[in-house]
């Protein structure tokens, strides 16, 4: 970082609208009542980046690192997750706010196109939840396989 300016900055009520920072190393920096929209990061290292109280609607964040990332307490509603790697990941306490309406399936939750080998679904209610073209094999609920489940049941038919 030879030839690099240090500079302290304590702006308050100052409009940087438009600006454009190239090259700049920022490091831990303070923003409180800030207004980023429309802002773009790009190559950014944001390696244990803080945001509490933050409105990200219509963000778009693609390319990016989210090992170790923790939301809490957020309104993920027609969040789109998609080419991304979840092994490790939990979901917890996940629920869908009581005035949904859950005859609208534009509302419902999807998962197109997922392999979710060995995953664990413990406490959930699946009511009302429909598995269509998939591969079912070692799928057990209760301990019972659903194979040996859905053999009985079309041999009582």
């Amino acid at each position: 970082m030879t030839n690099w300016k240090t500079a302290l900055f304590e702006l308050q009520k100052t409009d940087m609208s438009f600006s454009t920072f190239n090259e700049v190393r920022a490091e831990n920096l303070d923003f409180n009542n800030v207004s980023l929209a429309n802002s773009k990061f790009t190559n950014a290292n944001m390696r244990n980046l803080e945001l509490n109280d933050v409105n990200l609607f219509g963000t778009r964040i693609s390319d990016v690192n989210l090992s170790n990332t923790k939301i809490t307490n957020g309104n993920l509603r027609d969040l789109v997750i998609d080419h991304v790697h979840l092994a490790g990941t939990s979901f917890r306490n996940i629920v869908i706010p009581e005035d949904l309406n859950l005859d609208d399936h534009s509302n419902s939750i999807k998962f197109e196109k997922c392999n979710l080998t060995n995953s664990q679904f413990t406490d959930c209610d699946l009511s009302h939840v429909e598995i269509n073209n998939c591969n079912l094999s070692g799928l057990k609920i209760n301990g019972i396989l659903v194979e040996d489940l859905l053999k009985s049941y079309s041999q009582r038919e």
